[in-house]
């Protein structure tokens, strides 16, 4: 069994970190101030950023404010704007990565093809593709939720003359300028795409299966002498991230998730209701954008230019249905044809994938496949029977929405320590939910998944196959007072 290429050092327990986007960063410099050495961080790419290094698309901007989507602890001077793009969000990290010194401690192209658990020495075996094996005692799965792309099954897809991609295949010899791009798909990527490309190319067609609802928010630029500021005073970098008015934004849409007919969520559609009637002039454009479902129940898109763009000549909103892709365009069902030089896939990710395909087999044989045959889930978001020492960050039933999932990581790495402490300490080689406590955990979760926003009538990445939401269903202080401490009776420790 080789060890070679092994990152760590020192003594102690062994772990391997999958996945070198910002929770897998997060992971590495957490361990590294414990004094926990020996471990690597295994990132099937070259370079660090995870989902900001996977997507490069025209517009990729940050939905969150740029000083509230930072670690707590690595507040950053330089943000160009209220809102990051996407290239400075990938620096970000990357710059954190280098400033607490852990990429030593990476390998890059080393994509993880299998995790297996020995029942008889308590540790997992971490094989690459290229066949290399390492032991380890524990694996923090970090890999991630938006990196398995969704390609639609569009007859004729392959017969496109033009260029035709992925938006997080971006590719870079694409001609936009002059030209007429086709866009298929109207979440927040496809709406940012349309945005950057408004002015740019002679003609957008903007598919449309369902219009959005679109939530209002102020953008600007800092001055170079607001982030001299920044430099000088770190407190004025608190006080943005401290805002009452960002957690107050926070508190009311976890709330109006949760409480779809209360008075938060009232509030956030009428918001966006009367941005539409106040924005879109053209009143057939504007019945185009409603809404027929409950805001927040598809991922609320937060801009402050889509209205404002998607009025522009060269623009055109398609809410037919697609007949077929042709070698010169698209033909839709009603017999509209419309040329196209360019066209691009905004249609999502895999989203039930997380570490797969990396095939992990824990105790006793068991498939994580068969595990998660019917839904992804783990105990908390975090962990799962049968798979003991063996953790996930932003995995399968955590939080999802319009705020940091930085802080949900940060939130979910204390949860994870404590447990982790339990080893240290010599209270097992190993810590594992009970399935009893899981199962009572998943039954709670589904019962209130399914009266939430999520749940409420349209179709979305959020819902698994069976129509189930997949996030956490309970407000934001219900995570952060669950994440403070583990009950720990509800796991069981081995040797």
């Amino acid at each position: 069994m080789s060890f070679g290429g092994w990152k760590g050092k020192g003594g102690g327990l062994r772990y391997a970190i999958i996945g070198g986007g910002m929770a897998g960063i997060l992971a590495a410099i957490k361990l590294k101030e414990r004094g926990e050495t020996n471990f690597t961080l295994f990132e099937k790419a070259d370079s660090l950023g995870g989902t900001w290094r996977e997507n490069r698309y025209p517009g990729l901007t940050c939905d969150v404010p740029a000083h509230a989507y930072t670690y707590s602890f690595a507040p950053h001077a330089d943000w160009s704007a209220y809102y990051a793009g996407g290239p400075e969000v990938k620096a970000y990290f990357e710059k954190v990565a280098a400033d607490y010194a852990i990429m030593p401690y990476v390998r890059f192209g080393a994509e993880i093809d299998d995790c297996r658990f020995d029942d008889k020495s308590s540790q997992w075996t971490v094989t690459l593709a290229n066949g290399e094996a390492f032991v380890v005692d524990v694996i923090i799965a970090a890999s991630g939720v938006l990196h398995h792309p969704n390609i639609p099954a569009i007859p004729g897809l392959d017969t496109f003359a033009g260029k035709t991609f992925h938006s997080a295949r971006w590719d870079d010899s694409a001609v936009l300028d002059g030209t007429r791009v086709g866009i298929v798909g109207c979440g927040s990527t496809g709406i940012q795409i349309l945005t950057a490309l408004c002015d740019r190319s002679e003609k957008v067609v903007a598919f449309q299966r369902s219009p959005q609802w679109i939530m209002p928010v102020p953008q600007f630029e800092y001055t170079e002498e607001q982030r001299e500021a920044f430099r000088k005073d770190v407190a004025l970098i608190d006080e943005i991230r401290n805002d009452p008015r960002y957690w107050d934004n926070i508190i009311r849409f976890t709330k109006g998730i949760t409480d779809i007919n209360g008075p938060e969520m009232a509030a956030i559609e009428d918001t966006c209701r009367q941005n539409l009637e106040d924005s879109v002039k053209d009143p057939d454009l504007r019945e185009k954008l409603r809404p027929n479902y409950r805001a927040a129940c598809k991922r609320l898109i937060y801009s402050w230019q889509y209205y404002d763009c998607v009025q522009r000549p060269s623009v055109y909103v398609e809410t037919g249905s697609i007949e077929q892709v042709e070698p010169e365009g698209v033909r839709m069902k009603d017999g509209t044809f419309h040329p196209l030089d360019v066209l691009v896939l905004a249609t999502g990710f895999r989203a039930d994938r997380f570490i797969r395909p990396t095939t992990v087999t824990g105790r006793e044989g068991v498939s994580l496949d068969d595990f998660w045959s019917v839904r992804p889930s783990a105990h908390y978001a975090v962990a799962m029977p049968s798979f003991p020492n063996l953790f996930l960050l932003n995995g399968p039933t955590g939080p999802v929405g319009n705020f940091s999932l930085i802080d949900i990581a940060e939130r979910q790495w204390v949860y994870i320590d404590q447990l982790l402490e339990t080893i240290r300490a010599g209270r097992g080689k190993v810590v594992e939910p009970t399935h009893e406590a899981f199962e009572a955990y998943e039954a709670r979760r589904i019962a209130a998944a399914k009266t939430t926003i999520f749940g409420s009538g349209c179709t979305s990445w959020y819902l698994d196959k069976t129509g189930v939401p997949s996030s956490w269903p309970w407000g934001y202080q219900d995570f952060a007072d669950a994440m403070a401490a583990p009950v720990m009776s509800e796991f069981s420790f081995r040797n």
